[in-house]
């Protein structure tokens, strides 16, 4: 796993990409596969809760297996919490990640999200793509 050198910039991509899962099971958001010679940089996530009359609970993690596809289930990696188990109010919704708090996904790492119930929440990812 290499980290991109974002000092020697090529291109920088503005991405936003969204999920609602459809499973209560932690699934990944974002993947940045070992070996794609990329660097993203999150700007926001935001936890949005569609259900019609429960709070949910929306919980981010950090893995360190980027290799796979969105909404699959992550296989294996070290998880690191960045938020777990918010609940977010009906008709709401909560910013868990934003400029404040910059994070870089390397390469050979993902995002994963979770919530209490299935198709319960939608999460909008906004990233720059830098290679």
């Amino acid at each position: 796993m290499a980290n991109t050198n974002i000092t020697a910039v090529t291109a920088i991509y503005g991405k936003t990409t969204y999920l609602t899962p459809q499973v209560a099971t932690p699934v990944v958001l974002l993947a940045n596969a070992a070996g794609s010679a990329n660097t993203c940089k999150i700007n926001q996530i935001v936890a949005s809760n569609i259900h019609s009359t429960n709070a949910i609970n929306a919980s981010l993690w950090i893995y360190t297996n980027g290799a796979q596809a969105q909404n699959s289930a992550p296989t294996s990696g070290v998880s690191h919490a960045v938020a777990n188990s918010i609940a977010v109010p009906v008709n709401a919704s909560l910013i868990l990640v934003d400029k404040t708090t910059a994070i870089y996904l390397e390469e050979g790492t993902s995002i994963v999200v979770s919530t209490g119930t299935a198709n319960g929440i939608t999460y909008s990812l906004s990233y720059e793509l830098i290679s």
